[in-house]
């Protein structure tokens, strides 16, 4: 996938989130299996503390992963991240990221996310994507995609 066919999102703080943007921003939306495990807190807290960076670099982020709008709410609330998550319980964004695949983890096979992140142009353009994202330093690796846009 190249482009991204509109959406409209429910997010946190009652928001309906547009994809791609409609204020003529990037987007970085990065999807992650689930509200408050280590590796998404870690990861979370990676793009709360270089928030202001992607602000600077017209850049908003968004947070993806298929729990409820309440979840989300208490997660972003206790670590304070001034972004917003999108609730995918449907499952519409993560099939049309084509991240929802088989996964494996201990000898047993499921269905999940895999922790996936995509910079969308305001023309709904896939600029840059990452799969099977490990968590350390990939925020950095993301900034440094989106200041070079």
């Amino acid at each position: 996938m190249n482009k991204v066919q509109p959406i409209t999102c429910s997010a946190t703080s009652n928001l309906d989130v547009k994809i791609p943007d409609s204020e003529n921003r990037n987007i970085v939306l990065y999807f992650y299996p689930k509200d408050a495990t280590p590796g998404c807190t870690t990861e979370g807290q990676d793009f709360r503390d270089n928030h202001q960076a992607f602000v600077n670099a017209n850049c908003v982020v968004y947070g993806v992963s298929k729990d409820t709008l309440a979840k989300h709410e208490k997660f972003k609330a206790k670590q304070k991240f001034p972004f917003e998550l999108i609730s995918d319980e449907e499952g519409k964004l993560c099939e049309l990221f084509s991240v929802w695949q088989l996964k494996k983890f201990m000898g047993r096979e499921y269905m999940g996310i895999v922790r996936s992140t995509f910079i969308i142009s305001p023309e709904g353009d896939i600029l840059k994507s990452w799969d099977k994202v490990r968590v350390k330093a990939h925020v950095n690796e993301v900034l440094e995609a989106v200041q070079s846009l």
